[in-house]
């Protein structure tokens, strides 16, 4: 077998093209490779209408492909274009490479595997790439994702934001929470962000098929889902883990203010106490539950505070809209006649969204799986050392989160 016929079984060419010389450049440790077409004075197919054409000229091109043992190896061809009548001048597609592409279709796989383990600066020094030439690899697979990709069935939504820079700069992020998978990213978290995606990104039909829809208590965010989702208001989920987080919040400040009272009379009970209070009882060991007795049976602010939060979370254990109604008013009269200025705020602010807050009984959905995204979301802010521009950001985000079919392979797709 010569090395012609070689590289022709290796790149696994068809007629009418084939493998027309080899060479290795010592110099560079390269091995190049020039292709050729076979067949001569024939219509080709015009690559976007493909109607059957008179070839109007060629131009040469280069594909950097995977490497031959430690050798780069780059494809070289005089590449047909065709003179369409609709479509004017345009260069036929060629087996082993995406229009427009610098590079073959198995090398970008191969960069597109990298990528989903290790950062752009990390991949572009392991494979002898530029910045800018691996973001671009990134780009197109994330064009290519997006527009395969399949939003059918579409029945629980999370709608959360995600910090892009310091300085509250948000960006919007829909979540399918069946299947794990970041749907949209838009920038800031106005009405219009969230807005944009039921409108634009979804038919009619799947609109209407969605059963829930977990968010925070983001005015904005229930602006945009009532004017555009059928019976909104009986699909809206208001999160629990949003909720835990405001009483946490209040508990907080109750141990903060009650501290500086406390140390300034020489007590310092309080003092190195706050991630006890905030804790998830289930998360105590027991000697760090026996510790933490005196302080939660104390008669401290802070542990009617805490006392408060915990009862609340019973909240979610009730299977019946009307019994959760009727413990919540208990709650809540408790919360406002606790005299704990904090408590009370946050009592006011549920009690305010309390329908979409017991839509949870009959939906029993949260934003777990859109805080495991934006978990997976700051790593990639952490490996990308911070971002260019929210464009980037975003197409890193769809890219790791996306459950994309990234390839420009069609039957090489990511596990």
């Amino acid at each position: 077998m010569d090395d012609r016929e070689l590289y022709g079984k290796i790149l696994g060419l068809k007629a009418p093209w084939e493998v027309d010389r080899v060479e290795v450049n010592e110099k560079e440790s390269a091995v190049d490779v020039w292709l050729r077409r076979a067949e001569r004075g024939v219509e080709l197919p015009c690559p976007r209408c493909g109607k059957r054409c008179a070839v109007y000229d060629h131009r040469e091109r280069e594909w950097r492909h995977l490497n031959t043992m430690q050798f780069e190896t780059r494809l070289h061809a005089r590449v047909p274009r065709v003179e369409c009548p609709e479509h004017g001048v345009t260069q036929v597609e060629v087996p082993w490479g995406m229009p427009r592409s610098r590079f073959t279709m198995l090398f970008e796989s191969e960069v597109i595997d990298w990528l989903g383990e290790a950062s752009i600066k990390a991949v572009a020094r392991q494979r002898a790439l530029s910045w800018g030439q691996t973001w671009t690899i990134m780009r197109h697979a994330v064009e290519r994702g997006l527009a395969r990709r399949q939003i059918d069935d579409l029945q629980e939504v999370g709608v959360d934001e995600k910090s892009f820079q310091r300085r509250h700069d948000y960006v919007t992020v829909v979540n399918d929470l069946i299947g794990s998978r970041v749907l949209y990213v838009a920038d800031d978290r106005t009405q219009a962000s969230l807005e944009a995606f039921w409108a634009m990104g979804l038919t009619d039909e799947q609109r209407a098929g969605i059963s829930a829809i977990a968010m925070d208590m983001w005015e904005p965010y229930v602006q945009a889902t009532l004017a555009r989702i059928p019976d909104a208001e009986k699909k809206i989920v208001f999160d629990k883990f949003h909720i835990a987080k405001h009483l946490n919040d209040a508990v907080d400040r109750v141990r903060r203010a009650e501290a500086r009272d406390l140390k300034a009379a020489g007590d310092k009970r309080l003092v190195g106490t706050k991630y006890a209070w905030l804790r998830n009882p289930e998360n105590f060991d027991f000697n760090a539950w026996r510790d933490f007795a005196p302080l939660r049976k104390s008669n401290l602010k802070v542990a009617r505070a805490w006392a408060l939060k915990e009862t609340a979370a019973k909240l979610w254990d009730y299977r019946y809209v009307g019994a959760a109604r009727t413990f919540f008013r208990r709650w809540y009269s408790w919360a406002t006649h606790s005299r704990l200025g904090p408590m009370i705020e946050k009592a006011r602010m549920i009690k305010r969204h309390l329908p979409n807050v017991l839509t949870y009984i009959k939906h029993r959905i949260t934003n777990a799986i859109s805080e495991g995204l934006n978990s997976k979301i700051q790593w990639i802010r952490y490996m990308a050392r911070g971002f260019r521009s929210r464009s980037n950001f975003k197409i890193a985000i769809y890219f790791h989160c996306g459950r994309l079919d990234l390839y420009p392979l069609p039957t090489h797709t990511k596990a």
